[in-house]
């Protein structure tokens, strides 16, 4: 196994940090490192940036308008950029719902969606999640109907995070209900504009509205929107999972916290311990990244061992804000909606406390999504065990 880059490598690390730090906007900066809430304005502001530089779609391999960094690249790109204040780019287009496009849909398909996705040009949510359907995705029941050259979809979708911004949906939906669960699913791309959808907002315990309800009653798609084969639609959505467990690690923001953390505490608080202690879980997981990351350039997959890297990463993520909650004390009290989105303020004290709390309660869905963790442990305990 070989852990050392290049100095190429080291160099193009230096580049991607310094051209994203001069080409972030310093309102969208402050509103991350205060942890504030960003508008879909700021969202699609700052990925105007990332995809003049064709690196939105960091991971796309260049045949499908990607900039074809290797995984060494893809690497340390993720790396130079979680070391910023600058907000992910949302991943539903991006890193969910394009590569099961380029590695499964035709060629007519790949040029309609692909640019606009590459380009930010429209936004995607995820219709996975149902009521008493959430880790358990195999008992969905949203149905879709083929009448000639159309499905009719009926059924709902829950926790689908900024459907009320979304144009478009990729949805797993039941074909066929007279074979076992996983082969009767189909990947189906939706319109959100289409008649018979409507969009209800969740407020979650953080007074954020970010996930909602989606009732689709008689939805009218037309089959050119299926992805791939009717009923394998159950692989593809695997597939795309298992590459956004490899993506959430989530390992440089957190030691980008973790840093700030550290920076706002005296010398001898009693928080340095724990601060030395979350550093090296931090370090045992980007040794783990590491060591992913030589398999891949020898040819092999991360398979379920990216399971791994989603179980720790989480956790320590999660482990950061309960810390910086300690840290707070009574700072990290509740403030009115109005103060919280404020621009700029934040209470007298440590830095960040305006939205620590919200921050820790919202990150509380770390752990969940993907995947629980637990049926991520399951997975790992398979394939070990050879189940």
């Amino acid at each position: 196994m070989d852990l050392a880059f290049s100095p190429e490598d080291r160099a193009f690390y230096e580049h991607v940090r310094e051209t994203l730090k001069a080409g972030l906007p310093a309102d969208i900066e402050q509103k991350e490192r205060l942890g504030q809430r960003l508008g879909k304005e700021d969202m699609l502001r700052w990925q105007d940036v990332l995809a003049r530089h064709n690196w939105l779609a960091a991971g796309w391999p260049k045949e499908y308008g990607g900039p074809g960094f290797n995984a060494t690249r893809r690497y340390l790109f993720e790396q130079a950029y979680g070391s910023l204040y600058a907000p992910p780019p949302v991943q539903f287009g991006i890193t969910m719902v394009g590569p099961v496009i380029y590695n499964y849909a035709n060629e007519e398909q790949k040029a309609r969606f692909l640019p606009p996705i590459r380009e930010n040009k429209v936004w995607w949510c995820q219709g996975y999640s149902e009521p008493g359907a959430g880790s358990d995705l195999a008992s969905l029941k949203t149905r879709a109907v083929r009448e000639g050259d159309h499905y009719i979809v009926n059924g709902q979708k829950t926790w689908t995070t900024w459907a009320h911004w979304a144009d478009w949906m990729f949805c797993l939906v039941k074909t066929d209900t007279s074979c076992k669960p996983q082969a009767g699913i189909s990947f189906l791309l939706i319109d959100m504009k289409t008649p018979g959808i409507s969009v209800r907002p969740i407020k979650t315990i953080d007074g954020d509205h970010e996930v909602n309800e989606v009732f689709l009653e008689n939805v009218k798609v037309p089959a050119e929107n299926l992805i791939g084969a009717e009923g394998a639609g159950w692989g593809y959505g695997k597939a795309l999972l298992e590459h956004e467990r490899f993506i959430m690690s989530g390992s440089a923001r957190s030691r980008r916290n973790l840093k700030t953390l550290r920076e706002d505490i005296a010398p001898g608080s009693v928080f340095e311990a724990r601060i030395a202690e979350l550093e090296i879980e931090l370090k045992a997981l980007e040794f783990l990244e590491l060591r992913l990351l030589s398999s891949m350039n020898a040819g092999g997959n991360p398979g379920p061992r990216a399971s791994a890297l989603k179980i720790r990463g989480t956790e320590i993520s999660q482990a950061v804000t309960r810390l910086r909650l300690d840290m707070l004390g009574p700072d990290a009290a509740p403030v009115s909606q109005g103060f919280m989105e404020a621009d700029g303020a934040e209470p007298a004290g440590l830095p960040h406390a305006a939205m620590a709390l919200p921050t820790y309660l919202n990150l509380r869905k770390l752990t969940i999504w993907g995947g629980s963790n637990e049926i991520q442990r399951m997975v790992m305990a398979k394939a070990t065990l050879g189940l």
